[in-house]
């Protein structure tokens, strides 16, 4: 099974192995990330075939296995390049994924397009992306390249040709990251390769890096759902089931406290 490279550096001093302290229920949250290890990131064609395991179980009980403090990772920002949906949807999912990930490019391809058309598309669902990439220097240049596109709106365009069958076996050097880019409609080529190498990039994969790190997560792709963790491309059924749960949590909180709901909120992008 391959072992995943450690980040490139950046030159800066990191703690961000370390569990950030988000409450002492991290430790139980980083455990929960954790336990996929190498079999939910699987770079290469030699991972085994989890796609017929059964879905991980999401309780009944919409509170049990979330973590207010992971919620909060949300950043809810509408402005934000690298997400999708409205900015005040109930429920945000938030991705920490590599490109070079192979579960995370089957997640992009079987999982995620459907759960923007039944979830994203009606206003219940936000996706949140995180860079996270792990297996070394071309993971990186794919992670700033994203980024990069996003800078010019084209973000989930990149994403999808970085995620398209075969592509990660052509790797991520700089040519192959532009040549991806133009696939994806990023005009300002120049400007691309300029965002791809400067500090603005590295410091955003940086960020996103760290927060995964922080919360425990050692293996692409993971998630957390309003707060609760998912590792590794489960079954479609796992994430259905999280989503309705978390949207139901957020109706009867809304009820409890009286609140209706936005009506003025962003739309999706």
């Amino acid at each position: 099974m391959p072992t995943p490279k450690k980040p490139v550096s950046t030159g800066q001093k990191s703690s961000s192995r370390k569990p950030l302290v988000y409450g002492a229920v991290i430790v139980v949250a980083a455990g929960l990330l954790g336990f996929a290890s190498y079999r939910a990131t699987a770079p290469d064609d030699t991972a085994p075939d989890t796609s017929s395991a059964p879905a991980a179980e999401v309780s009944a009980d919409p509170n049990e296995g979330v973590y207010p403090e992971l919620a909060k990772l949300a950043r809810r920002d509408a402005d934000d390049k690298l997400a999708t949906g409205r900015a005040d949807a109930p429920v945000v999912l938030i991705e920490y994924a590599d490109f070079k990930c192979g579960y995370c490019g089957k997640f992009a391809r079987d999982t995620e397009p459907k759960l923007i058309e039944k979830y994203v598309k009606d206003g219940t669902l936000r996706i949140e992306w995180r860079n996270f990439p792990i297996f070394g220097e071309e993971s990186e240049n794919a992670a700033r390249g994203a980024w990069a596109a996003g800078q010019q709106d084209r973000f989930w365009e990149f994403h999808s040709a970085a995620y398209a069958e075969g592509a990660k076996e052509k790797g991520f050097g700089k040519d192959r990251v532009k040549a991806l880019a133009e696939e994806a409609g990023v005009k300002d080529l120049n400007r691309f390769m300029k965002d791809l190498d400067g500090d603005a990039a590295r410091a955003a994969v940086k960020k996103d890096q760290e927060q995964a790190y922080g919360i425990g997560a050692t293996s692409t792709p993971s998630f957390l759902i309003n707060g609760r963790p998912i590792a590794g491309a489960q079954p479609e059924e796992t994430f259905t089931q999280a989503i309705e749960a978390a949207a139901e949590q957020a109706k009867t909180t809304d009820k409890d406290t009286g609140n209706a709901g936005n009506d003025a909120a962003d739309p999706a992008k």
